[in-house]
């Protein structure tokens, strides 16, 4: 009892540490993504308090953190610009609107189909555009950048670079926050890195009134509480038409970052979201949001590296950093604003090189030169347009690949044992297009009366494939022939109906993989 207790009460702590160092880091991003939108900068802290909080409490995966990001921000600039700041609002409504129906309609699973090489080409990516966007800070606002004149003038990288000690000290108040990240985990794990090294940076600033940029130099981050407010626009025909395709443009890419981040966090954590769900908390926080003048949001991938990193793992975290986020901009502005840049762009590069799959340059030369294309392209795309594009492509690529090689292909090879059983082994993937090439192979009436199918050299992709071994349990039954079926994952054994007594359990040959699976979604 007493450790359960203790346990409980080292959780909660990891939790509010963590989720107050995911607040002060998203401070300055919710800043940045609301002047790339157009609009006012509480209009972006606002979303990051509000829809942060709602998926902390109803969504679908513990420890993820959700705000305004920039790739939803790069779509609402143009409708802000064209119809004013009222029609956004409406139009984040309707986005958590389509959400939900996604969410209703367990179109979430589909996550889990997005191929490995894809997933490590949007981490990636995603890595190299977190990098690129500090770069920003190393600049003066408003100046023409070092590559104006030229083709990438405007881009990301077109920084007007600092110069002389401005630029030193700002290189070294980050390589200080990041030292004390890496190293401060080798001597205590009480406190999460980063807050200590936001706090130690800080009080170094500020103790030896050093000269470099503040949060408050970037904007003030003081206000109220975020008030209902229904949107001032026409509610007609012609209204719904203008908002419309930026609403199902803006739910599908909030949707594809929060899955492939929950996605991401599965991995990490060994743990497992459930992506339908997500989607209804994402959805729900969308149409809150845009009610409270927010600008919507949706999972971010930075942020919740550094909750993850930070210890924090339940919902906890996430409640507590949108709890912290509206405490700073209730009363603790004046403090927050005191905060360098320098230790904020610090924490951004530890968990770019956290994020960033260094393995991936040494299995580049070592994979199907396919999913190495898959990998190089997802990168290039996710860095030079949007994620969502990104995904597109690289499934679209995987799709025509894999059905290129397997769609149409399965291998079973059957033999007798020395037991007299007709022992069938299968090799290739078992999903929807495979499936009436997998049942032709096997005859129930001519095998001997103890069949065992063997599938450790199989993988189970989907409903289709469980709904063939169960199909393939009955006809053997009705045959009256015993049926053994070896090497299923767990989870294919939680899901078949039919023939789930007849699997034989083997912890630790058995293989671990999730089903794309409407039950567990």
């Amino acid at each position: 009892m007493f450790e359960f207790q203790f346990s409980k009460v080292a959780t909660l702590r990891n939790d509010l540490l963590s989720g107050l160092t995911v607040a002060l880091a998203l401070v300055p991003e919710a800043v940045a993504f609301a002047f790339v939108a157009g609009v006012d900068p509480l209009v972006g802290l606002y979303a990051a308090f509000m829809v942060g909080l709602i998926t902390a409490c109803i969504g679908g995966r513990p420890g993820m953190i959700s705000g305004a990001t920039g790739a939803l921000a790069v779509v609402m600039v143009s409708l802000v610009a064209d119809h004013g700041v009222e029609y956004l609002f409406i139009t984040v409504v309707l986005m958590g609107l389509l959400q939900i129906t996604a969410g209703v309609l367990k179109l979430g699973k589909f996550i889990r189909m997005v191929p490995y090489p894809v997933m490590l080409g949007f981490v990636n990516g995603l890595a190299i555009v977190i990098f690129l966007a500090q770069l920003g800070q190393f600049g003066e606002a408003g100046q023409p950048g070092w590559l104006d004149g030229t083709f990438m003038q405007g881009s990301i990288v077109d920084v007007a670079w600092l110069e002389g000690q401005e630029l030193y000290m700002l290189l070294s108040l980050v390589l200080v926050t990041m030292i004390i990240i890496h190293s401060l985990p080798r001597f205590t794990k009480s406190l999460p890195s980063s807050l200590v090294a936001i706090l130690v940076v800080t009080g170094l600033v500020l103790w030896l009134d050093i000269d470099t940029k503040v949060v408050g130099d970037v904007a003030s981050i003081s206000g109220g509480l975020p008030s209902f407010h229904i949107p001032v626009v026409p509610f007609t025909l012609e209204t719904l038409w203008i908002i419309l395709p930026y609403a199902v443009i803006l739910a599908a890419i909030g949707l594809i970052e929060s899955l492939l981040t929950l996605r991401l966090i599965d991995e990490i954590t060994e743990t497992r979201g459930r992506g339908n769900r997500e989607c209804i908390g994402q959805g729900v926080a969308n149409t809150v949001t845009g009610f409270f003048g927010g600008m919507g949001g949706c999972a971010m991938i930075g942020q919740s590296m550094i909750n993850v990193n930070s210890g924090g793992r339940g919902r906890m975290s996430g409640i507590s950093a949108a709890l912290f986020l509206l405490l700073f901009i209730l009363v603790a502005s004046p403090l927050i604003e005191q905060i360098p840049l320098a230790a904020l762009i610090g924490v951004m590069f530890i968990v770019v090189i956290g994020t960033f799959e260094w393995s991936s340059f040494r299995i580049v030369g070592k994979v199907p030169r396919s999913d190495a294309l898959i990998l190089v392209t997802v990168s290039a795309v996710t860095v030079a347009t949007d994620l969502a594009v990104a995904v597109v492509v690289g499934v679209i690529i995987s799709a025509l690949v894999f059905a290129w090689e397997h769609a149409k292909y399965i291998r079973i090879e059957s033999r007798e044992d020395h037991k007299g059983s007709t022992v069938y082994a299968v090799t290739g993937p078992l999903f929807f297009g495979s499936v009436t090439s997998f049942l032709e192979r096997f005859d129930p009436k001519q095998d001997n009366d103890d069949v065992v199918i063997d599938f450790a050299r199989s993988r189970v992709a989907d409903h289709s494939g469980l709904e063939a071994i169960d199909s393939l349990a009955e006809r053997y039954e009705n045959a009256g022939k015993t049926l053994h079926l070896v090497h299923l994952s767990e989870e294919c054994r939680k899901l078949l109906k039919k023939a789930g007594n007849l699997v034989e359990v083997n912890v630790i040959e058995d293989p671990k993989y999730f089903v794309a699976e409407d039950s567990l979604a």
